[in-house]
């Protein structure tokens, strides 16, 4: 039964780069031309979402969203989640509406086809730089002046052990909100870590749970930013320990 399970995790996961394959290849001459000028970034974030919700149909993924506020179309936002999971870049792209750009750690360049459009479309970071860290605010200073929303994992990357619910918080995402006066989006995965860890031989098709909290907000505030990173990071932990509580009772009850 093991070996049966071998082989499925390791024919899905090769699945998983297929299926993020072929959109690209069907979309390219229309993804190199958006990608040309700055204002054909948002042609681009259409198709990007036409590719997140492929790859998560393609898997056997589907998601629950429970919203307590909607964005504002033409606004811009700081958007915020727990990282547990590659398949996290997919489900935001297909929740938001609003485009947006990442900031994603610059490895992901590297995998092929799909690194060329994220170089030249996200904003990457050297987390051991620290003028790398520094050219990061300046660029998503520049989006957020072109009248576009900001995606960051404050966690700075998914923690090595994946015991651990959720990580300590970055400042950066918070000192840009507050700087620009933006509404923090704070949004908890339940079960991506579940459905599409890290783990190779791990993983399976299934629900994927999601919670899109109440904006904080930093228009007219005089607030300090670690005050405002532990608040969002307290909501997103707290959710994730409602997911919890939310399983056990379903574990036990089908006992």
């Amino acid at each position: 039964m093991r070996g049966i399970k071998i082989i499925f995790w390791s024919l899905w996961r090769v699945w998983f780069y297929i299926l993020m394959t072929i959109p690209i290849v069907v979309m390219f001459p229309f993804l190199v031309l958006s990608i040309l000028t700055e204002s054909g970034y948002p042609y681009f974030f259409k198709m990007a979402r036409i590719w997140a919700k492929f790859i998560l149909f393609g898997m056997g993924f589907h998601y629950k969203v429970d919203k307590n506020q909607e964005l504002e179309p033409h606004k811009s936002y700081m958007i915020v989640a727990n990282h547990t999971s590659m398949a996290d870049i997919m489900l935001m792209l297909a929740l938001i509406k609003n485009p947006f750009v990442f900031v994603g750690k610059k490895e992901l360049s590297k995998i092929p086809l799909f690194g060329f459009f994220y170089k030249r479309t996200c904003i990457l970071v050297d987390r051991s730089s620290s003028k790398s860290r520094m050219e990061v605010f300046n660029r998503a200073q520049k989006r957020i002046n072109q009248g576009l929303s900001i995606c960051i994992f404050p966690e700075g990357g998914v923690p090595n052990d994946e015991s651990v619910l959720l990580d300590s918080f970055k400042d950066g995402a918070f000192r840009l909100a507050i700087e620009h006066e933006i509404p923090i989006v704070p949004i908890t995965f339940a079960d991506n870590k579940k459905r599409f860890s890290y783990t190779f031989l791990s993983g399976s098709p299934g629900l994927m749970r999601v919670k899109i909290h109440p904006h904080v907000e930093t228009f007219g505030k005089s607030v300090d930013r670690k005050e405002i990173r532990e608040e969002v990071r307290e909501i997103i932990y707290t959710q994730l320990q409602e997911f919890e509580k939310i399983e056990m009772v379903k574990k036990y009850a089908f006992k």
